[in-house]
C-alpha cells in the first residue's frame, strides 16, 4: 500500500465516524468478515486479499473504501486474536445488537460471499464451525428481514 494511504488510514482510524461516509455500514460488513475469518486461529493472508477483492465488488471499484473495509476487518480479527477486548461471542453479540438498531443491515449479510472464505480453512473442525456461523447469519438475516 502507498504511504499516503497508510497515513490517511491512521488518521481515519482515529476519526472514522466523522470522515467515512456510511461508517456504520462499513463497520458492520467488517464484523461479518471478521467473524468468519477469526473463527480460524490460523487464518491466512489470503483471507484479507479476498476481503479486498470482495470489497471492490461491493463498492464498485472504490479502492479507498475497499482498503478501509479490509483494514477494519484486519483490526477486528487482530483484536479477537489478542483475546483482550474482543472474542467471537462479543462479535456475534455486536452484530445482533446492530441488527436490532438498524434492521436494514440484514440486507448486507451475503452468506454466499462469506462462503468464499471457507476455501482457506484446512482444519475440519474450523470448517464446521465456520459453516455453523454462516447458518446462524443466514437465519439471523431471515428473521430480521421478516420482522421489518
Amino acid at each position: 500500500m502507498k504511504l499516503s494511504f497508510r497515513i490517511k488510514h491512521h488518521f481515519f482510524s482515529a476519526f472514522r465516524e466523522i470522515f467515512v461516509h456510511h461508517h456504520g455500514s462499513l463497520e458492520f460488513r467488517a464484523k461479518l468478515f471478521a467473524l468468519v475469518i477469526a473463527a480460524d486461529e490460523h487464518a491466512k493472508v489470503e483471507n484479507f486479499i479476498l476481503v479486498k477483492s470482495l470489497a471492490l465488488q461491493i463498492y464498485d471499484g472504490d479502492s479507498d473504501r475497499a482498503n478501509l473495509l479490509m483494514l477494519s476487518t484486519k483490526e477486528l480479527v487482530q483484536k479477537v486474536r489478542e483475546k483482550n477486548s474482543l472474542n467471537l461471542d462479543n462479535l456475534i453479540g455486536s452484530i445482533v445488537k446492530e441488527l436490532k438498531i438498524v434492521p436494514r443491515y440484514a440486507k448486507k449479510i451475503d452468506t454466499d460471499m462469506l462462503k468464499e472464505f471457507l476455501q482457506y480453512s484446512e482444519n475440519e473442525d474450523v470448517l464446521a464451525y465456520q459453516k455453523n456461523i454462516l447458518e446462524f447469519l443466514e437465519q439471523l438475516k431471515d428473521e430480521t428481514l421478516k420482522s421489518m
